[in-house]
């Protein structure tokens, strides 16, 4: 994974799969987010077109507090939501990927978005910078 304008990415090396999933979960919570989706897809692709995949977790990540506001904006905002992080195994230890909020909410035609986005934009980064 490489960064993009719809997302930022950093490698772990040296912290196993599980280790980098649990840490990225607890930094979250310390940023107001809780992971309300976890889906794994290597055993997902397994299980449904017999591929053998990576270790790669998606995980639907959800600041209560901010989604209230955006939602009160905009009941339709949710197509946009969860801010998603990816935790994948690589060989030299583990790889995460999270969203940019201000890329994705950037869609939104309501230009109120924009502090939202800034806001959990900002503590993702926290995020990302912590890992």
């Amino acid at each position: 994974m490489k960064d993009s304008e719809y997302g930022f990415r950093k490698d772990l090396p040296g912290i196993s799969f599980g280790d980098a999933v649990e840490r990225v979960a607890q930094l979250l919570k310390g940023e107001g987010f809780g992971v309300l989706t976890k889906i794994d897809v290597k055993a997902t692709l397994k299980e449904k077109i017999d591929v053998d995949h990576r270790p790669y977790v998606i995980l639907g990540a959800c600041n209560p507090q901010l989604a209230h506001q955006a939602l009160t904006m905009d009941d339709t905002i949710g197509l946009l939501l969860p801010c998603n992080v990816v935790v994948a195994e690589t060989g030299a230890g583990s790889e995460v990927a999270i969203v940019r909020p201000k890329a994705i909410l950037g869609i939104a035609a309501d230009e109120a978005m924009g502090p939202f986005a800034e806001t959990a934009e900002s503590k993702l980064r926290k995020v990302f910078e912590e890992l």
